[in-house]
């Protein structure tokens, strides 16, 4: 009798311990936007079990990609979104919609040569999400912090719509993202205003941002440096733009510069002159890896990856905008 009873509060506290500890997967990919979507949808491709996969993130509506920089102008071509779209089987892509046609997107029917804005090569995206997060297990949550665990990775999750707060997986694919660099110049001037970039990088709320007063400085030379000076040129009232630079344009801006441009080539001597002639500032200088907000538990917040492979640890990966692939120019 005393031994039934031992062997059922043993029994008693194994179960007990068993419901309290976090679910394992094979696999588990964090974040959903283009890099989150891909990884699924290749471990998908590559055999991997749905039931085996899982898939957080904190809304699944394709990252930044599709909400803060949805009015950005791509610097991707149609052709290269439509070949990314058809990539994986388990895309479904071309969908069908819920009368059984074929469902057409406005992608679809621009020049393949051309570009679009993110909005535009996100909406197949959304549904490309909708279809894979009925494969796999998807939870609505932010991942807060990594750590190792019995030979696995755990994921701690600061916020999520269910009762469970971390998981574990063999193996974890970080697509978190990036998000914009900015630097102090500045704020040596009190009466310079900084305008986010995510501000900035929304035509209308750029436009609205400036007034007729203004010298709008921009740092930065890339892609989003040009659609600034574009924007700020085109429809805005801006007094003067001045564009700091360190390298040449990656675009070309065609024709002679307006008289309200003015480049200026980026050092400790031109930034002290000019910089104090304007009334406000956009930092278009890239961007860096998005870290987790309690980062990961025996890696420094510096730490490295290998940039051919995506590997930041055993059974760790990284992949995205966060954690370029590195390829030798040919």
């Amino acid at each position: 009798m005393a031994l039934s009873r031992q062997v059922r509060r043993s029994l008693s506290a194994l179960a007990s311990r068993e419901a309290a500890s976090p679910l394992c997967y094979e696999w588990c990919v964090v974040g959903a936007g283009p890099a989150g979507i891909a990884t699924v949808g290749l471990l998908l491709d590559s055999s991997v079990p749905p039931s085996a996969l899982l898939w957080i993130d904190p809304s699944f509506s394709v990252g930044d990609f599709g909400t803060r920089w949805r009015f950005v102008s791509s610097n991707t071509n149609v052709g290269l979104f439509l070949r990314f779209y058809q990539r994986c089987r388990s895309f479904g892509f071309p969908f069908e919609s819920f009368n059984n046609n074929t469902r057409r997107y406005a992608i679809e029917d621009l020049p393949e040569k051309q570009t679009c804005s993110l909005d535009v090569a996100a909406e197949p995206l959304r549904d490309v999400t909708h279809t894979l997060r009925q494969k796999v297990h998807s939870v609505v949550g932010e991942v807060s912090q990594l750590r190792e665990k019995d030979a696995k990775w755990e994921c701690l999750l600061s916020s999520s719509v269910i009762e469970a707060s971390s998981f574990l997986a063999n193996n974890v694919v970080l697509a978190t993202g990036a998000v914009p660099r900015s630097l102090p110049f500045h704020q040596a001037y009190p009466l310079i205003d900084e305008i986010p970039i995510a501000t900035a990088l929304n035509p209308s709320a750029l436009v609205a941002s400036v007034s007729a007063d203004d010298t709008i400085a921009i740092f930065g030379s890339s892609h989003s440096a040009i659609i600034l000076i574009r924007t700020l040129l085109e429809q805005s009232s801006a007094k003067k733009v001045i564009n700091f630079y360190r390298e040449p344009l990656k675009e070309n801006l065609h024709g002679k510069l307006p008289d309200r441009l003015v480049r200026v080539l980026s050092d400790d001597t031109s930034t002290a002159e000019h910089l104090p002639c304007c009334t406000k500032v956009i930092y278009a200088t890239g961007f860096e890896r998005r870290e987790l907000p309690k980062g990961i538990v025996g890696l420094p917040s510096s730490y490295t990856y290998n940039a051919h492979c995506g590997v930041i640890a055993p059974g760790l990966f990284g992949c995205g905008i966060g954690y370029p692939e590195q390829k030798a120019d040919r």
